[in-house]
């Protein structure tokens, strides 16, 4: 099976684990533009020590171009472990990220975000350049 078949999409307005993209529908050419990516906007997702969100990944594909490029990926390590036990720590990081980024071209951002339970999920926006 391909990797491209595990992963999962939905509403992000009913399931928790997909990514929700926040930015502009319409950007200019060459203008940085900001994006942020959270989970759980609608349905709160768990941040704890059994049940995270380990990493979200940003990509764009531009209109009429063989390839999709890589925009960053986001990792956060701290859910409450500690020496004390599961969620004893006293450090959690929170599954939401804020990046900026530039193009002159119309295409596809997606976002990717992957749960340690239960596994990858994807969401994607249109961005046009006027």
């Amino acid at each position: 099976m391909r990797i491209s078949e595990r992963i999962q999409v939905a509403d992000w307005q009913k399931e928790k684990h997909v990514p929700v993209i926040e930015c502009p529908d319409k950007v200019k050419p060459d203008e940085w533009v900001t994006v942020r990516i959270t989970l759980g906007k609608a349905v709160p997702h768990p941040n704890t020590t059994e049940h995270h969100i380990r990493w979200i990944a940003a990509y764009f594909s531009p209109d009429d171009d063989k390839f999709t490029y890589d925009l960053g990926k986001f990792e956060f390590n701290a859910h409450g472990e500690s020496v004390a036990g599961p969620n004893q720590g006293p450090v959690y990081t929170h599954h939401e990220v804020t990046f900026a980024f530039k193009t002159n071209k119309p295409g596809t951002l997606h976002a990717l975000a992957y749960c340690n339970i239960h596994g990858l999920w994807e969401s994607e926006k249109r961005i046009e350049v006027e």
